[in-house]
């Protein structure tokens, strides 16, 4: 399950990447900002995924 979520995780940063280059691009604000959330959506993701595999017992 933590394998399927880190994958969720790094796929939501890069389609929100590739959404603030295109809004970026052609000059669409709205875009630019939806992909600047989906791509922290996906920080956040990768850190909750991190915090739990530092504390999972070894």
């Amino acid at each position: 399950m933590a394998a399927d979520e880190k994958a969720q995780a790094k796929g939501e940063q890069a389609r929100g990447k590739i959404k603030k280059v295109v809004g970026d691009t052609v000059g669409n604000e709205s875009l630019k900002a939806e992909g600047h959330a989906e791509e922290s959506k996906g920080d956040l993701r990768e850190a909750k995924e991190k915090a739990k595999d530092a504390i999972k017992p070894k």
